[in-house]
């Protein structure tokens, strides 16, 4: 491994003597519950913007320029049927901002990116959710992982080059976004305001692992048809009025998904992602009653795809026809879903995206890694995140972040402080190696 430059050493140095700011700052930006609205009840205050409001202090303090709006979803109507786009979102008191160091010049320029929506806390905890716990060097706390970890790290890591007496050529804009966990229309109003740069981190957890993709996600809602009827009585055939248990018609297509994914895995599948494309149920909701045969079944699933599926929007629409002709096909086998077809609704669609490893700035970044010390290792982010909207516009795009990712939405959700400090160390010089200091 070669040697860290006396700048990247010197930064690093100001990262080690601040070591107990760094944790105090994301210990202040946990115990904000800036929980998404759309998983918690109406009466429930969103604090995104408390949260925007202490990301944007500490950088008006480094000499950023600040500025905070509301997205509107009727103004980015035009976005209609594309990544990130839904109507019905509102944003009153949820603001996203863009903090901007303008550099010295003739550098390039960088955006670091994240979200300041986490999920709502759950049960199960054995500390407080929204504490900011700091026990035997871990930080504990809703969205520690996903993703005020990484928020943190970016922030500080500017701030480390700039109190260190650095000053970098080229522009730095940490983009801090509402909505991810609903879909991503932050993001869109993000790109919709027309910030762009020459590369982009996006913080989500990696485990410190350089992910220059990530997967598309589908949420779709499959309502199977049945015919209630007493339960312990006879029924007869259903063309003669009997029952007919959906019940027994969600095992089918949960057979049959069994059968798609089997080719799945060996069609869908990604030299640098460890696991290949599913449709995994995760909800089965049916019946009414003890004594009565389900009158119908709803399967909630989610599948992912890969970059190279999306269709000419940039979004899912070729695995979705996929989907809905595997249904079809599914539904003919049976003569009560022949006259009573399966009715599929569409949830969620969020896009996905990849710069290839060969591109200048992965290049760059994987230099840094082991300049870091950190393994060059290379793996794709299996869940979805924010950069495909910043690939579709040609911004080459890395995902990387402290944190184990499955912790995230879990209960007692964690990061340790060696993980972050090594994010902020390794922000701080891609800055310094990408952007140039004066």
């Amino acid at each position: 491994m070669s040697e860290l430059d006396s700048s990247s050493q010197k930064v690093n140095q100001w990262i080690d003597d601040h070591h107990d700011e760094i944790v105090g700052f994301l210990q202040e930006l946990i115990r904000i519950p800036s929980v998404t609205p759309w998983f918690q009840p109406a009466a429930e205050e969103s604090r995104e913007a408390d949260v925007q409001t202490v990301i944007g202090k500490r950088m008006q303090a480094l000499g950023a320029e600040v500025k905070r709006w509301e997205p509107n979803a009727q103004e980015l109507a035009e976005y209609e049927g594309r990544p990130g786009y839904y109507a019905d979102h509102l944003f009153e008191g949820r603001p996203n901002q863009a903090a901007v160091l303008k550099g010295s010049g003739e550098g390039r320029s960088m955006l670091l990116t994240g979200h300041v929506d986490v999920v709502p806390a759950g049960s199960g905890w054995t500390v407080e959710p929204f504490s900011g716990d700091r026990k035997d060097g871990v930080i504990y706390g809703r969205g520690t992982v996903d993703m005020k970890g990484g928020i943190a790290a970016m922030v500080m890591a500017v701030e480390a080059v700039v109190k260190a007496g650095y000053r970098l050529k080229g522009d730095v804009t940490v983009g801090t976004v509402v909505d991810e966990e609903a879909g991503g229309m932050g993001t869109l109003d993000f790109v919709d305001k027309g910030y762009r740069a020459d590369a982009c981190i996006l913080t989500e957890p990696t485990n410190m692992k350089l992910a220059p993709l990530c997967r598309g996600i589908l949420w779709g809602k499959l309502t199977i048809p049945g015919r209630s009827g007493h339960i312990e009585l006879p029924q007869g055939d259903w063309r003669e009025g009997g029952a007919v248990d959906a019940v027994a018609l969600a095992r089918v297509f949960m057979d049959h998904f069994d059968r798609l994914n089997a080719d799945w895995r060996v069609r869908k599948v990604h030299p640098y992602l460890p696991i290949p494309c599913q449709l995994y149920i995760a909800q089965v909701n049916a019946g009414e009653y003890p004594t009565a045969f389900a009158n119908k079944v709803e399967l909630v699933f989610d599948a992912q795809y890969l970059p190279r599926e999306k269709d000419e929007m940039g979004l899912g629409g070729k695995v979705k026809a996929e989907i809905e002709e595997f249904i079809n096909q599914v539904a003919m086998t049976e003569p009560w879903l022949r006259e009573h077809p399966p009715v599929l609704e569409w949830l969620i669609d969020a896009d996905c995206g990849e710069t290839p490893v060969e591109h200048p700035f992965v290049q760059s970044v994987l230099n840094d890694m082991e300049l870091s010390g950190l393994p060059r290792t290379i793996e794709g982010a299996c869940a979805h995140t924010d950069i495909g909207w910043f690939e579709t516009l040609g911004i080459p795009s890395v995902v990387i972040g402290a944190g184990n990712p499955r912790l995230a939405h879990q209960n007692d959700e964690h990061i340790s402080e060696e993980d972050l400090i090594k994010l902020t160390k390794l922000i701080s010089n891609v800055l310094i190696h990408w952007c140039e200091i004066q």
